[in-house]
């Protein structure tokens, strides 16, 4: 098999398969239970927090344990826009985002806030510009992915954060779910005050997550409950799961550095050889891109069709976000770049990771390019 849908979901590694088997077989016990046997699972969970937090470079009373990125996205900004309400009203953000930030801001576009949706250029990037010129007496929340999910763009988000310490009361959020481990953010450098990560894009398990908030920001808690993570986000903590992420960080970024070559070589080659190809363009820009992420069109051939014809040589690959694959509508994002809408509704995604190798490139080069010629041909008919 030729897995290149990384951006949906990776792998988990053993060992971080092991340490989830481990703590919940023999440290099952409730954090929050005063005996010691809950104290174990407590100090567990500590530990699992401290070394994220260290692996990220923030304290590790600033990072909280969610079930994933897209709760990250909600807590952080629906929790910064209620929290601050009594400041303003208005949030800004990219036309680009997740559909976890996009439908949190219409849900708060609902109850009476009012938001700014900026435009992107031709390579999906946002102005800082944009942003600046943006911001009013009432803006309480800027909200700007890291990386986008579709098409591997990289935000200017240091240039960002520089100009947002002149409006300190404006709340920085930034979604690094598909840049943490491949793309490198000084989230302190950088001014971020809330930062959503997932594991399961890290090889890391489903239903595990992280938000960072800055210490002194104030955000007001979604879930009503037993006060867990400092009364932030209620539930009864998945110890096992937080483990199991802070080892998946911890192998990701000790991976990152000798592996991010590999990765940068099989991208290349990739986008090389299918530009070769006359019925594709490629969409990804090749400045301020993510080395994960490949995304381009097929001319007058159904993305899903071509999808299923790879699957039938086990090569695995998707159409727009995994959150919106299955949906017969053009990607967002293409269609803000200015991509025509027949090109935006064909997109492909190639997304790698550091266990992809430069074999099973040449061979989906092939098969790609076999696949593309014999679609052509029954479609032309």
């Amino acid at each position: 098999m030729i897995y290149f849908d990384n951006s949906a979901t990776t792998k988990p590694y053993k060992e971080v398969l092991n340490s989830f088997l481990t703590v919940s077989s023999e440290y099952f016990g409730n954090p929050s239970s005063l005996h010691s046997f809950g104290g174990q699972a407590e100090k567990l969970l500590s530990q699992a927090r401290e070394q994220s937090a260290k692996l990220i470079g923030v304290k590790p009373n600033e990072l909280y344990f969610t079930s994933g990125g897209t709760e990250s996205n909600n807590l952080a900004i629906k929790g910064a826009a209620l929290g601050n309400r009594n400041r303003g009203r208005h949030l800004i953000t990219s036309s680009v985002e997740h559909p976890s930030v996009l439908t949190a801001m219409e849900q708060l576009e609902q109850e009476g806030f009012e938001i700014t949706r900026l435009p992107v250029d031709k390579a999906g990037r946002v102005s800082v510009e944009d942003v600046k010129s943006s911001i009013r007496k009432d803006t309480i929340l800027v909200s700007i992915m890291q990386v986008n999910n579709e098409v591997g763009t990289i935000q200017p988000i240091k240039e960002i954060g520089h100009m947002l310490k002149s409006h300190p009361s404006v709340i920085f959020h930034v979604d690094a779910v598909q840049g943490i481990g491949k793309v490198h953010l000084d989230i302190y450098e950088s001014r971020i005050d809330l930062l959503s990560i997932s594991a399961h894009k890290i090889h890391g398990l489903k239903g595990t997550g992280a938000l960072f908030i800055r210490e002194g920001v104030r955000i007001a808690p979604l879930f009503s409950g037993g006060n867990q993570e400092r009364k932030i986000r209620s539930g009864t903590e998945n110890v096992a799961g937080a483990v199991a992420m802070a080892k998946a960080l911890r192998m990701t970024l000790d991976k990152s550095a000798e592996a991010m070559k590999n990765m940068v070589e099989l991208k290349n080659l990739l986008r090389n050889k299918l530009n070769e190809i006359e019925e594709i363009q490629i969409n990804t820009p090749i400045e301020n891109s993510a080395q994960h992420i490949l995304n381009f069109s097929l001319k007058g051939i159904k993305s899903e069709v071509f999808i299923h014809a790879l699957e039938q040589k086990n090569i695995f690959v998707s159409t727009t976000s995994a959150c919106s694959s299955k949906k017969k509508a053009p990607s967002n994002t293409l269609l803000q770049m200015g991509v025509p809408e027949e090109l935006a509704e064909s997109a492909i995604r190639i997304s790698l990771s550091f266990d992809n190798t430069e074999e099973e490139a040449r061979k989906a080069i092939l098969e790609i390019e076999k696949t593309v010629k014999h679609l052509g041909r029954v479609m032309n008919k």
